[in-house]
């Protein structure tokens, strides 16, 4: 590796070299050499594009004022295809300097009885050389003709529902996804509503999420439906994972009158996982350790397998301690009841 000494001789040999190349007389010729050659480069790129040439151009296209119970039912172009002849200097303009306005088409200028709309593009060719220049040539249009099905649909409201892929962060998990809004309106033919039950976004995929991720996110569109609106805001939540414990008891269910449950320990240590946000709601009372008397009568011995009947909602990989408790049936007064 070169050292500070070393790189500083070498910056000042090459600001040297710089220096003489630049003041000698071959620098000079060099740099009259450019100057003529980007002289002549431009005669001729002028002398070029005063000639007449064939391009393609692209013309969006889009469908105004159309009612939201509309629905296009075939495949609708978004632009159209132009095949055009000018100079070069005009083709040049439009590739790089002029931007197209989408050619509109009210519907109701052109809605039909049958549900079914033909428009030849030669009806539009006057819209289209509007936006050029005089001098240029509308050789073809691709396609010919704008020909479509619509049909007058019924409408729905559904809940939109995440279609993807997501992974948290390591230590983390998602705590909820929420979407803006909750669901749309989608409509449709009578029998595609009918088996309709929600509203899937277009599959998109988060991984290591560890903060709060809001975003836009298309509906995954369906032949022959409208969903309006046609994007919602997901956002999605994480949380982070802590131990937590708490003492439960054991309460004996079922049991005949002048019996009752004495278990030993009568509480039960419940070590579980549960994200930090909904730890610090989380009750004791919200576990639930019952003990039926038919199972107990169908033990053995005198040792209970600890299970949880009810679990709080957002708890993960719970333990006991102890797993196992001893238990007895004790027979009481009836007279302790009243």
């Amino acid at each position: 590796m070169l050292d500070r000494n070393e790189l500083n001789r070498l910056y000042r040999r090459l600001n040297r070299m710089m220096k003489d190349f630049l003041f000698s007389e071959r620098s000079r010729e060099f740099f009259l050499f450019l100057f003529f050659f980007f002289v002549a480069g431009g005669f001729w790129l002028l002398q070029t594009l005063n000639g007449e040439f064939e391009d393609d151009l692209q013309v969006p296209f889009r469908l105004k004022g159309l009612p939201a119970d509309v629905v296009i039912t075939s495949d609708l172009p978004q632009s159209l295809q132009l095949r055009v002849k000018d100079r070069g200097t005009v083709l040049l303009n439009y590739k790089v300097g002029k931007d197209f306005l989408p050619l509109g088409i009210d519907f109701d200028k052109v809605k039909s009885n049958d549900n079914h709309v033909w428009i030849p593009v030669s009806q539009l060719e006057k819209q289209l050389l509007s936006q050029m220049s005089a001098s240029t040539r509308l050789l073809s249009v691709k396609p010919d003709t704008l020909d479509f099905y619509y049909t007058r649909a019924k409408s729905k409201r559904v809940p939109v529902k995440l279609n993807g892929k997501i992974t948290a962060a390591q230590t983390y998990f998602l705590a909820d996804t929420l979407f803006s809004p909750d669901s749309v309106e989608v409509y449709a033919p009578a029998p595609m509503l009918d088996t309709l039950v929600a509203a899937y976004t277009a599959y998109t995929e988060w991984s290591d999420v560890a903060d709060t991720v809001k975003r836009m996110v298309d509906l995954r569109m369906q032949k022959g439906m409208k969903f309006v609106p046609q994007q919602v805001e997901v956002q999605l939540f994480t949380d982070v994972y802590t131990e937590a414990s708490v003492e439960v008891p054991l309460v004996g269910t079922d049991f005949p009158l002048g019996k009752e449950l004495r278990a030993f320990p009568s509480k039960v240590k419940v070590m579980f996982q549960v994200g930090k946000n909904r730890y610090k709601t989380l009750r004791a009372d919200e576990f639930l350790l019952k003990v039926p008397y038919e199972e107990l009568m169908q033990l053995r011995g005198q040792k209970y397998n600890v299970a949880l009947q009810q679990i709080p909602e957002g708890v993960l990989n719970v333990r006991f301690v102890p797993e196992q408790v001893d238990f007895l049936i004790e027979q009481v007064s009836v007279n302790e009841y009243n």
